[in-house]
């Protein structure tokens, strides 16, 4: 039987229990590509996942904040503690797979319980000083990946032009109202660097 890839769109969703019922690790792979145009030093994009959990306050307003420092997950932290997030680590250069730069593995069978969502970031080091921006970027893409398996179930080409962004938001992993994982394709660009995602998640810059 031939593999059915889903191509994702800006906004659209895939269930991964309706669609993948059978996956257990899925692997997000996100690559990009510079473009020709130099400054003089060489585009450092890092990825960065983050673990939210829902918070209700007595009002009963409901807030999605980070678990833990644990559950954010970069190449400064490379694994969660109870190991259902591994980062690949860190890729200066770009350099490596002509596709994939960096890569985080899922493991939805051992997720801790309370987490409704996974943020997945993309940020471009120093990005000010070094006056870069997605701009500069090109091709730039994610993949969910069964990891067992190395079958692709959803991709997306990201297909939108930026210009002074500094920070993308590929997409988002969350619980459903049944509990079901559901990837939803983001791809929204931000002028604001890790730090200011750390501080809307709820969590304190280091």
């Amino acid at each position: 039987m031939s593999q059915i890839v889903i191509d994702l769109k800006k906004g659209a969703r895939i269930n991964l229990a309706k669609k993948a019922p059978t996956l257990k690790r899925v692997r997000l792979e996100l690559g990009w590509e510079p473009n020709t145009t130099s400054t003089g030093t060489t585009h450092d994009l890092d990825v960065t996942t983050f673990g939210l959990s829902d918070h209700r306050a007595a009002d009963g307003t409901v807030t999605r904040t980070i678990r833990s420092q644990d559950y954010v997950v970069f190449y400064g932290n490379k694994q969660s503690l109870d190991g259902a997030l591994v980062h690949s680590g860190d890729n200066l250069t770009g350099a490596g797979d002509k596709d994939v730069k960096e890569f985080v593995v899922v493991d939805l069978t051992t997720i801790a319980a309370d987490i409704a969502e996974l943020s997945v970031i993309v940020t471009i080091h120093d990005a000010i000083a070094r006056k870069q921006n997605f701009g500069q970027i090109s091709k730039s893409f994610i993949r969910l990946v069964n990891d067992e398996t190395n079958e692709v179930v959803a991709k997306s080409d990201l297909e939108e032009d930026f210009s002074v962004e500094t920070a993308l938001q590929f997409g988002s992993l969350y619980r459903n109202e049944d509990g079901e994982w559901v990837f939803k394709l983001i791809g929204t660009g931000y002028e604001q660097g890790l730090d200011a995602f750390v501080r809307i998640y709820g969590g304190t810059p280091t």
